[in-house]
């Protein structure tokens, strides 16, 4: 088999598994391979779906999943009619060589048909899933995700929190990011924990309950305890890092029960999982 390596666009690399497919069945319509995965020879992409941010939980290891959420691509790739079929571990093993000849890595496999790579480009994160199904038409998944900061729709601006606070008692605030399912506050908040103290400073009467809200992924229990645990992250960095007195500040946890979208949705949930600023 022959496999190589070739550099694609905007510095991310594609590679080649083992030879050229044949052209037979013609990939279902808008479909594409990944820019990063080609496929392997002899088959043709039938199901496509491309989401510009989505979640997938992957099995990181052999006692651990992680939720990753990111540019979403799902392929299914079937065997042309006539080829050679390879065996499920052959699909296997030629993404995990493949990866970790780019310097990837392997985070699991069930030693037969399927497996969780994972390789950082660019200060990108790129997840995959393998998996190879033989219940009738010879077909493997691969799903990917690029974790990836989300753009936020809603900017960071105290002004516009203090007009919704004097309007309606409360105000939506994204750009306060968090680790899957942790309560750890990344580095890339803090232009938003910054307009929250230039708020308070506006106002020194001004006193809130900082609400933690999740999306409805998951279990309830844990949903409200993370909601309050990110609510007191946010109320500790303000008093720690801004210098905001902790008597203007409590912190509390709704989990799922406040949503202001369909959680049917990635959209949605995105929408959902937002800190409250409500005047006390």
């Amino acid at each position: 088999m022959r496999r190589s390596a070739v550099i694609a666009g905007l510095g991310l690399l594609s590679f080649l598994l083992v030879g050229i497919a044949s052209a037979q069945e013609p990939d279902v319509e808008g479909s594409k391979d990944h820019p990063l995965l080609s496929r392997m020879p002899n088959f043709y992409i039938h199901d496509y779906e491309e989401k510009e941010f989505a979640q997938y939980e992957f099995q990181a290891s052999a006692n651990a999943t992680a939720v990753v959420e990111g540019h979403y691509y799902a392929l299914r790739y079937d065997l042309q009619e006539g080829s050679k079929v390879p065996s499920q571990l052959q699909i296997i093993r030629n993404y995990e060589n493949a990866i970790k000849k780019i310097g990837g890595t392997v985070l699991w496999d069930n030693g037969d048909n399927k497996a969780t790579l994972k390789l950082v480009r660019q200060g990108k994160e790129i997840w995959t899933n393998v998996v190879a199904t033989y219940g009738g038409t010879p077909s493997y998944y691969l799903t990917i995700v690029e974790k990836d900061t989300m753009k936020q729709e809603v900017t960071a601006d105290a002004d516009a929190w203090l007009s919704d606070i004097q309007t309606t008692g409360h105000a939506a605030v994204y750009g306060i990011y968090f680790d899957t399912d942790k309560a750890d506050i990344k580095p890339e908040s803090e232009p938003t924990l910054e307009e929250i103290a230039k708020l308070l400073r506006k106002d020194e009467s001004l006193k809130l309950y900082l609400v933690g809200h999740t999306d409805s992924t998951g279990e309830f229990a844990h949903n409200m305890k993370l909601s309050e645990a990110r609510a007191n992250a946010v109320m500790n960095a303000l008093v720690s890092k801004h210098a905001i007195p902790a008597a203007r500040l409590r912190a509390y946890g709704v989990g799922p029960l406040a949503p202001v979208a369909s959680n049917r949705s990635e959209e949605g949930r995105a929408k959902n999982r937002r800190v409250e600023l409500v005047e006390r």
